[in-house]
């Protein structure tokens, strides 16, 4: 009786021992890879948002452009001036907003 007892109380320690590493591994894994992709998604949102005519952009296509109007989730990019070239891309495609020159 004696015996059983122990073991039961053993197990029990040992699935403790087991959850405490297990909460661990995942509160390192929140830290370093969850929460870094939650900041990068919302500056990206924020960069989105904040579009307005006359932005120039790079795509993740790699084209250069000047946002010449935006019509809701598109972009009218404008990527030549002689002859003209306007397309329309997804407002999601742009990866980045050049620096003006006068912030520089």
């Amino acid at each position: 009786m004696m015996a059983a007892l122990l073991l039961q109380a053993s197990g029990g320690a040992g699935f403790g021992g087991f959850l405490i590493p297990l909460g661990l591994m995942f509160a390192i894994m929140y830290f370093m890879v969850i929460m870094p992709q939650q900041r990068q998604r919302k500056k990206v949102q924020e960069m989105l948002g904040a579009l307005k005519a006359g932005d120039k952009v790079v795509t993740n296509g790699g084209i250069y452009g000047t946002i010449n109007g935006i019509d809701g989730d598109s972009v009218i990019l404008k990527i030549s001036t002689e002859p003209q070239v306007k397309i329309r891309i997804s407002r999601a495609a742009i990866a980045q907003v050049e620096a003006s020159e006068d912030a520089k």
